[in-house]
């Protein structure tokens, strides 16, 4: 099972995690690094990847074969183009890749995670 483990942090925070992944393994050290995806904050992922539609597709993509467009458009019940500008967001964002002249979202489940707490005024 692939996981894709979705965060919010800072640019500095996710710089300081991987400089110090990076530091660990340099010295020999085992590092688990999940296959990871950071957000700089929850609206970013939000707008992204937890939009009702956008997240149908994920859904629909998960664990699946390698598909093109259309029949990802046929399966989520949606008109092609708006599937297409979705697919290209995902695509810009790094969600999902290209498998060839299909896409394809390579992991078998996702787990998103982030801390909402109060913000001072």
């Amino acid at each position: 099972m692939t996981t894709l483990t979705v965060r919010v942090m800072s640019r500095e925070t996710a710089r300081e995690d991987t400089k110090a992944a990076f530091v660990a393994a340099m010295s020999g050290q085992p590092v688990d690094v999940p296959f990871s995806l950071t957000f700089p904050d929850i609206e970013s992922l939000a707008k992204t990847m937890l939009a009702p539609n956008r997240l149908a597709i994920i859904n629909t993509m998960t664990g699946a074969e390698a598909i093109s467009i259309r029949e990802l458009a046929r399966r989520v019940g949606r008109d092609f183009r708006a599937v297409h500008r979705d697919v290209t967001a995902l695509l810009k964002a790094g969600v999902i890749e290209h498998d060839g002249q299909k896409i394809i979202f390579p992991y078998t489940a996702y787990h998103v995670e982030f801390t909402v707490g109060h913000i001072a005024a």
